[in-house]
């Protein structure tokens, strides 16, 4: 399998909408519609600056999307330092078990290294799947626990 990660960008988003629409063929439990709404969202993303903190990566393989991972950057005036919120990753059942999480994982550690950032910080997804990825990310440990707070 060869596997290559991309800066997803406008450009990309018909990639991720076949992405998007083959995690719904494989896997039921998905929380949002992919309709013209969701596309208009996504493809405005990024035309605003309020996303200007995002960063996303898409791992492709012959071809076609079969994960992604999302994280946003966040500058505190608390200690004047940025971290990284892991806000989803995500593969492809059908693809999964084959490196890709980490392949994405090892891509976004680079970036936000890059961009020195020194920490980022996720909220687990608590299937059992997710659990198993998170507990055997290199040089990571639980923390805190996350609140969800609606406003």
């Amino acid at each position: 399998m060869k596997l290559e990660i991309k800066t997803y960008s406008k450009s990309l988003v018909p990639d991720v909408l076949d992405f998007e629409k083959r995690l719904r063929e494989e896997e039921q439990f998905w929380g949002w519609e992919i309709n013209d709404a969701y596309r208009d969202a996504v493809e405005s993303s990024f035309d605003r600056h309020a996303f200007d903190n995002a960063l996303s990566l898409l791992a492709y393989v012959n071809g076609r999307v079969v994960g992604r991972i999302d994280a946003s950057l966040i500058p505190s005036h608390f200690d004047g330092s940025i971290k990284a919120y892991l806000d989803w990753i995500c593969v492809i059942k059908s693809s999964r078990h084959q490196g890709v999480a980490q392949a994405l994982m090892n891509s976004l550690r680079k970036e936000l290294r890059g961009r020195g950032i020194t920490t980022l910080i996720a909220l687990t997804a608590a299937n059992d799947e997710a659990q198993r990825f998170y507990q055997h990310i290199p040089n990571s440990f639980m923390r805190d626990t996350g609140i969800w707070i609606d406003v």
